[in-house]
């Protein structure tokens, strides 16, 4: 098991501008916001920052709280842009922004591992832009979310993308039942990614605690895996975890089919002096 960090570098639609004083200042597409970051210890670079929106954190920590804008942005969203796949951003009421700008660098590593005629499954895939990312090399699709808000965001993410006759089967499940479903089917794929929440409800008001569901998540994929499949990635945010762990815990599942398990942080580089703000935590097993 290798120890790694992933870089998400700017992109033309997205920039991490600023970090510092727990808050940080990015640039989506033609706005700017705000938003809270308990890891940006350090000082900002800037004295003041100009954004057209800050999210005003609760008092909770369950993600309560609010957008106060300081000039309009549309509330529908905007559309952007990564490589070949468009999407639309919007300021969301979890703080976020209806996609993980630091997820690129999985999107492109991904990429490079599937191709034409590939099975690849995408569990909690929110708005689907890490299904279109990986639709585009030509590969076979499912795409999985408890959430049928996000799953219809997904395939408009993939109309806007000129996808829509693009193999992607779109499927609003409980991501544990779907998969447990699949290994008694035999079903297998080539790639899957799972991006599981702290906490979630499936559509049938099945709860998912994540280090509860965890450990059986992960052993029930490696059942659909095999010896020609290419990779499982694993992101973990905002939960008291190590990468080390998570890392273990494929090294254990996976162990059967050889290749390799890396683990570590992911970071976005900051524009303002080229520091990494870290995100969260990753595990990925491979065989190249």
């Amino acid at each position: 098991m290798t120890l790694s960090t992933l870089v998400a570098e700017p992109w033309s639609h997205y920039g991490l501008m600023d970090s510092g004083h727990g808050r940080k200042l990015e640039r989506y597409g033609p706005h700017s916001f705000i938003r809270p970051e308990p890891q940006a210890m350090w000082a900002p670079a800037l004295a003041d920052w100009d954004a057209d929106g800050e999210f005003i954190p609760g008092s909770d920590e369950e993600g309560g709280g609010r957008w106060q804008f300081s000039r309009p942005v549309p509330r529908e969203g905007w559309d952007m842009a990564w490589e070949d796949v468009r999407f639309r951003a919007q300021n969301t009421p979890f703080r976020h922004l209806a996609f993980f700008p630091d997820m690129a660098p999985q999107w492109a590593w991904m990429r490079e591992r599937l191709g034409p005629g590939s099975e690849a499954l995408n569990l909690f895939g929110y708005t689907g832009v890490g299904t279109l990312a990986m639709s585009a090399t030509g590969a076979n699709l499912v795409h999985v979310d408890a959430s049928k808000k996000s799953v219809e965001a997904g395939k408009q993410n993939a109309a806007l993308s000129g996808f829509s006759d693009k193999p992607i089967r779109w499927i609003v499940e409980d991501a544990a039942k779907f998969v447990a479903r699949e290994v008694r089917r035999g079903r297998r794929y080539d790639g899957i990614i799972l991006d599981p929440p702290k906490y979630g409800r499936g559509p049938a008001g099945e709860v998912w605690k994540l280090e509860e569901g965890l450990p059986a998540l992960v052993a029930d994929c490696a059942k659909l895996l095999d010896a020609n499949s290419r990779f499982l990635v694993l992101t973990v945010y905002a939960v008291r975890m190590s990468a080390l762990a998570i890392g273990e815990l494929l090294n254990q599942a996976l162990a059967g089919l050889g290749g390799r398990v890396e683990c570590g942080d992911m970071a976005v580089r900051e524009e303002a002096r080229g520091l990494l703000l870290p995100t969260a935590i990753f595990a990925r097993w491979s065989r190249d």
